[in-house]
């Protein structure tokens, strides 16, 4: 055997001090390690005298030197006729310490751990110690919104007494104080946020809708999935003689990656969950990447599950909108095989591609195609831009056009004449704006005077 991360040999206990060193490092890094005495570095048998007395030695100097404390093996062993200690050791509590100092293992060396490693691995165990969602409200005064509390009990098939009594029945209360997942499910102003955008190309530079929400956890779980499926095509099927509409990205599957996004997300983090609507994919970002032991090559193999708010999973899970086993991932690999999960800069991102639909990568027309056969233009679009020859507002142009419903004037009119390029917003950076106002692009301009031709 050789050195490694979790294995250091000594060649006698004149370097007892160095294999202190060694077994808070290996803690810090992996929790558990070996450390061995009458070895050489190479791994070649040296032996030593070992005695009731050396073993003591051992075992006092870790608990003298070792913070906090632990409580190895230590034990002697005979190597082909050689004596030798083997020291045995684990810990949960890192940091761990020598002579006052803290240690990182890095292959079989020892290195002393800078401040920012320190910090992080501080944070880290305070997390783990207590999550976010269990938690005591620290905020104003928790206010439930008995009528929100009362639907969840109904739809949990829980027995209504009083608002007290189910919050400590579904563990939020708990010796007088409310935890931070009654604050997201159930107060009259729970402060979760939402943000959904359309971008008119593959990149966000070109921002085509914006809409923020605020609410419950429920709540935005359900403006989420009908903002994606606003902007997103939608097929048909027939089910017998019934219709059945079948959105161009698995719903389930979509509706899964939401529910994992709001369950999973750090809570810590201020950014909100996001969703992004491009037109050859859809993404669900939430903060927060991976728990620690987990990668995105052990995510797809839907053996382990961990969860980073288990208060909040629970509360899902009893309403059944999540399972106990943590099935998520699984779940959504099988009804949308293509999906993508990636990480970056602190985001967890599930990436749903969008199946082909003649757009080019910036979002335009493919310029080979006609007018008259591309899908894009449609009836709705035609109408649109044959009406809008000057700027107008879109409560202009819906009253020119006799229409009723905002969702529908949007859906079906303004984005796919945006994303088509035959119409663009006269306040760009500003989509949302009262002042915003859409005109025909040079592009057009030239369909419909090649309508006006006909």
């Amino acid at each position: 055997m050789r050195e490694s991360e979790t294995i250091e040999y000594k060649k006698s206990l004149a370097e007892l001090s160095e294999g202190l060193i060694s077994i808070a490092a290996m803690l810090n890094k992996h929790g558990s390690g070996e450390l061995w005495f009458g070895i050489k570095n190479d791994g070649s048998l040296a032996g030593m005298d070992v005695s009731e007395t050396t073993l003591r030695k051992v075992s006092q100097a870790i608990a003298a030197h070792i913070e906090p404390k632990i409580y190895p093996e230590v034990s002697h062993v005979t190597r082909d006729g050689k004596s030798c200690i083997r020291v045995t050791f684990s810990g949960s509590q890192a940091p761990y310490f020598s002579h006052g100092r803290a240690y990182m293992r890095v292959a079989d060396e020892d290195r002393q751990m800078s401040a920012k490693e320190l910090e992080a691995i501080i944070l880290r165990k305070n997390r783990t110690a207590q999550n976010w969602d269990s938690e005591p409200i620290r905020a104003t005064a928790f206010q439930p919104a008995t009528a929100k509390l009362k639907a969840f009990i109904r739809k949990a098939g829980l027995t209504w007494t009083n608002a007290q009594s189910a919050l400590e029945n579904l563990g939020l209360c708990v010796d007088g104080h409310y935890r931070n997942a009654a604050q997201v499910f159930f107060a009259k102003k729970p402060g979760v946020a939402l943000r959904c955008a359309v971008f008119a190309s593959t990149t966000s530079a070109t921002l085509l809708d914006q809409h923020d929400f605020s609410g419950d956890l429920l709540t935005l779980i359900e403006e989420a999935e009908k903002y994606v499926l606003k902007n997103i095509r939608i097929g048909m099927r027939l089910d017998g003689l019934v219709r059945v509409d079948v959105p161009e990205i698995n719903r389930e599957a979509l509706r899964e990656a939401i529910i994992n996004a709001f369950c999973h997300r750090d809570y810590r983090d201020p950014d909100e969950v996001r969703i992004a609507v491009y037109p050859d994919r859809v993404e669900v970002r939430n903060p927060g990447v991976l728990m620690e032991g987990l990668s995105l090559k052990t995510l797809k193999t839907g053996k382990v599950s961990r969860r980073r708010n288990p208060l909040i999973a629970d509360l899902l899970r009893r309403i059944h909108f999540v399972e106990a086993w943590g099935r998520g991932i699984p779940l959504i690999l099988a009804n949308a095989p293509d999906v993508r999960f990636s990480q970056v800069a602190g985001i967890f991102i599930a990436e749903f591609p969008r199946p082909e639909s003649g757009l080019e990568s910036d979002g335009q027309v493919t310029p080979e195609v006609t007018p008259e056969v591309t899908p894009e233009v449609t009836q709705e679009v035609r109408r649109l831009v044959a009406v809008c020859r000057t700027a107008h507002s879109r409560k202009e142009l819906q009253e020119m056009l006799g229409l009723r419903d905002n969702d529908h004037m949007r859906v079906a009119y303004i984005l796919p004449a945006l994303a088509s390029g035959l119409i663009e917003m006269t306040l760009p950076d500003k989509p949302n704006s009262r002042l915003q106002k859409y005109r025909l692009t040079p592009k057009g301009r030239a369909f419909l005077s090649s309508a006006d031709s006909k």
